[in-house]
């Protein structure tokens, strides 16, 4: 059914997309033909936003992966670097809850460690959506912040790092066989915020992976036997992720660049002071509306980095901002 909607919608926006093409300039050419100016300018507006359209839809094209279509896991950790870094990692999990909530995904916190004076250690959420995966793939990696510390008395410039990791919510319909001789368990306290986010009662689990060393926790729900269940979940889909990465033969640079969180390894640096500015340094795209970035708005570096790896393109060499 989730295939079928999601043909539906491609054909239905492709008659869509013809039609008001249609319209558009048959309203142009009718406000040409009587002279009226303010016709003629509201089907160009609307042409400009029609491009707009046709562009998203051919980006979704993109999203044509084995797993693409999946809701997704996105995890951040803080790097070394204390309360800054772990500040830094607070910052990117409401960046991409910005970012599903503006797309109408649904977010669902799964885990969530606190760090010792503010933001936090590490955080895990699922996106449910129409390729949420496909999305979010593109951000996993390292993020760096250069920015002048509020933890600072001095007023210092600061550069901290936190990574992001993703990996799709996998379905009834791939099968992954894990041996439970292979996977440690093992039960905590619930910790995290509380409130909306987790519960802080005996019910956290977590799971370790013995053979790749993959480790997940799930404090979601008051039950352990649901946050086992989920725990199981959250395995399974980051063993078939590993799958994928090392089908797509980039294993090696992947995790390089999610066990080395700091300088060297990052694909985005976001600097607020004492300029403004955003760059990838995969795709080379820049922005200097860095509040706008850190408010969800990352559509522009998602679609950049989906070409690169849909056309095979390189930037060739991006210098990193200082």
């Amino acid at each position: 059914m989730q295939e079928r909607t999601s043909l539906e919608d491609s054909l239905s926006g492709i008659g869509k997309v013809e039609q008001e093409l249609e319209d558009d300039i048959g309203m142009i050419e009718l406000g040409e033909a009587e002279g009226d100016d303010g016709v003629v300018a509201e089907a160009e507006a609307a042409l400009k936003n029609l491009k707009k359209e046709v562009a998203r839809r051919e980006l979704e094209a993109l999203l044509s992966g084995e797993a693409d279509r999946f809701d997704s896991y996105l995890e951040v950790h803080a790097g070394a670097g204390g309360t800054e870094s772990q500040d830094w990692a607070q910052m990117l999990l409401r960046m991409y809850t910005r970012w599903a909530e503006n797309h109408g995904f649904k977010v669902e916190y799964l885990e969530e460690s606190e760090g010792e004076e503010a933001g936090i250690k590490s955080a895990t959420i699922q996106v449910s959506g129409h390729n949420a995966y496909g999305w979010l793939k593109t951000e996993a990696g390292v993020h760096r912040l250069v920015r002048i510390s509020p933890f600072d008395s001095n007023a210092r410039r600061h550069t901290s790092f936190s990574s992001v990791q993703v990996f799709p919510v996998i379905d009834d319909s791939i099968k992954i066989d894990i041996k439970e001789s292979d996977v440690r368990t093992d039960t905590m306290r619930s910790g995290g915020a509380g409130g909306q986010h987790v519960n802080k009662t005996e019910s956290a689990v977590r799971l370790t992976h013995i053979p790749t060393g993959v480790a997940v926790v799930c404090q979601a729900g008051r039950s352990q036997h649901k946050n086992r269940a989920q725990a199981w979940d959250m395995l399974r889909a980051r063993l078939y992720e590993i799958e994928l990465k090392k089908r797509e033969e980039k294993a090696a640079a992947d995790q390089a660049a999610k066990t080395d969180i700091g300088w060297g390894h990052q694909i985005r640096s976001y600097v607020l002071q004492p300029y403004q500015m955003v760059k990838d340094l995969r795709t080379g795209v820049q922005t200097s509306d860095t509040s706008g970035v850190l408010n969800g708005e990352l559509d522009e570096f998602m679609a950049a980095t989906l070409a690169q790896r849909a056309f095979g393109t390189t930037a060739g060499d991006v210098e990193d901002v200082d």
